[in-house]
């Protein structure tokens, strides 16, 4: 799995379960579906993500499957 996949299924990852505490637990966990959401425009518009620098620093570890 590519580096740009593993950042989606994060970002999918988090955004559902945000959704799922904001349902069951507190409305206030929309707020980390924003952040999510805003992260994703800034990176699209920038080029810098901290969720793929993350990854790619952990696969040079050893960590995350690499």
């Amino acid at each position: 799995m590519t580096v740009e996949n593993k950042v989606r299924v994060l970002a999918g990852s988090n955004i559902l379960a945000s959704l799922l505490l904001a349902h069951y637990h507190s409305p206030k966990w929309l707020w980390f579906t924003a952040f999510v959401g805003a992260n994703l425009i800034q990176s699209a518009f920038t080029g810098f993500c901290p969720a793929t620098r993350l990854l790619k620093d952990g696969s040079k570890n050893g960590c995350c499957g690499g």
